[in-house]
This record gives structure tokens, C-alpha cells and sequence, in this order.
């Protein structure tokens, strides 16, 4: 019998101060049975850090051809593609070629460095794709805030990001690499 995933509800206040962007969100996230809290965590920051009209989470894991979220418009057009980890550079050439802007997210202690030096002159040209290095420390703490329920509070001023709940704040310093 698979195992099922589990359903997250978390509050989340947003206030973008970069972005001039204020706004409470309900989210349900299916969390599937082999996602650790790091990664659910991060998919919920990335959600924060992308608010924008029509963003929704996708199916995920349980999709190849899907980001972790995207925000696409009227037509069906993909405007915005969010992925994280550390992608294959085939998959980030299929992201560009089907979205208007492509953002990933990369995290990992130690394989982060590595994936960049391999793949930093063959990504650089793809002119609709930023990445964002999220610090192992940092990740590795809002992953330790993950819980069925949550109330979280997500302020970005100056590029910089703090995540809270009701007892412990993280602050996490996206480094953009491309």
C-alpha cells in the first residue's frame, strides 16, 4: 500500500517590503511521504518570496514535467516557474523554454558549491532564469519550524528574509548567483 501525504495548513503573513507586497495566505500543502521538512519549509519560503497572482503550488514530486509552483496567466501561459534543489541542467533548458521567468532555489550542505561550479557557464546564458543559494544553516533552522498546523510571519527588506512563528525567528540571506 503507498503511503499518502500529509496535509499542511499553515498562515502566512507576507510582508515584502522590497516588493511593497502585504498579504495573508491559507495555504494547503501536500506533503508527499518522502519530503523532508527542509524541503517542504523551502517550498513555503519560495511561495512567500514569489507572491504574485495566480501562484500556486503544482503537484511536485509526483510530476516531472511540473516546477514545485508557478503562476500562470488567463491564457494558460506559464509567466513564473519555481523549482528547487539542485536540478539537472535539462530540466532548467525545459523551464526557460516554457516560462517567461524561471527562479530555483538551491539548497544542500556541501552539494551546493559543487553543482554551481559544474553547472554555472552552461546556465548563465539562459537570459529568463535566476537562482537564489539558500545557506544550509538557515534551512536547516526553518526546517525545524515545520509542523501540521502553522502560523508564520515572512518579512523581506533589502533582499534579506526573516521567517518566525509564535517562539523562534530564522533569518535566511538569499546569495543570487545568476
Amino acid at each position: 500500500m503507498a503511503l499518502k501525504a500529509t496535509i499542511i495548513k499553515a498562515l502566512v503573513t507576507v510582508s515584502d517590503m522590497d516588493r511593497h507586497i502585504y498579504q495573508d495566505l491559507n495555504l494547503t500543502i501536500a506533503q508527499h511521504p518522502s519530503e523532508t521538512e527542509q524541503r517542504l519549509m523551502i517550498r513555503v519560503l519560495a511561495y512567500a518570496l514569489n507572491t504574485c497572482e495566480h501562484l500556486e503550488f503544482t503537484k511536485g514530486l509526483c510530476a516531472d514535467d511540473e516546477p514545485e509552483i508557478w503562476a500562470k496567466n488567463y491564457s494558460g501561459e506559464i509567466e513564473l516557474w519555481v523549482e528547487l534543489g539542485l536540478p539537472e541542467e535539462k530540466r532548467l533548458k525545459k523551464a526557460v523554454g516554457r516560462a517567461k521567468k524561471v527562479r530555483l532555489y538551491t539548497y544542500g550542505e556541501g552539494a551546493q558549491d559543487i553543482w554551481w561550479q559544474k553547472n554555472a557557464s552552461k546556465l548563465s546564458h539562459l537570459k529568463n532564469l535566476e537562482i537564489f543559494s539558500l545557506p544550509s544553516h538557515a534551512t536547516q533552522q526553518i526546517a525545524a519550524l515545520a509542523a501540521r498546523s502553522m502560523q508564520l510571519n515572512i518579512t523581506i527588506q533589502d533582499g534579506d528574509v526573516w521567517l518566525s512563528d509564535a517562539n523562534n525567528s530564522v533569518e535566511i540571506k538569499p546569495i543570487q548567483l545568476l
